[in-house]
């Protein structure tokens, strides 16, 4: 699907479901990782997470405009499009809007991290795992201020 077409579905569906035009830009965003789509206070506009577009249920996709459709036509009618309110949560519902987009496979923002230092006390045998680098001669163990050495560095 391209932004285009994007454009079209939006306008679409607010005309449908909203009975009001879609008046500003709806497009793709391939940054978004976590999210299904953002709605923009400045510009009005709607950015969309790719993958939610490449799922298999066009349900999901129309399920998340749906969603930013309705921060939209509430902050542009003066009401607060935050989540919590109750004009938000009871125009999603009557829309038939997703409250939250579907984690997409492959993304996981709670990924472990592999350490790539690991250090050790000489003193009490504490080891720390690291993602970066750091200086022995500055930093001293937590547990008993001993002195650090580095046991392995896989970067």
């Amino acid at each position: 699907m391209t932004d285009q077409q994007l454009q079209q579905l939006v306008e679409k569906i607010s005309l449908r479901f909203f009975a009001k035009p879609f008046l500003h830009r709806a497009y793709f965003n391939g940054r978004l990782r976590t999210t299904g789509g953002r709605y923009h206070l400045e510009t009005h506009n709607i950015d969309i997470n790719p993958k939610m577009a490449d799922m298999s249920s066009k349900t999901v996709l129309e399920g998340v405009i749906k969603h930013e459709l309705c921060h939209y036509h509430l902050h542009l009618a003066g009401y607060s499009g935050k989540h919590n309110t109750k004009e938000f949560k009871q125009l999603l519902k009557a829309v038939g809007g997703l409250r939250y987009a579907p984690r997409v496979a492959g993304i996981s923002p709670q990924a472990p991290k592999v350490a790539k230092y690991v250090y050790g006390c000489t003193h009490c045998g504490l080891t720390y795992r690291r993602q970066r680098r750091i200086n022995i001669q500055k930093y001293v163990c937590g547990r008993c201020r001993g002195k650090l050495k580095l046991i392995s560095a896989n970067g």
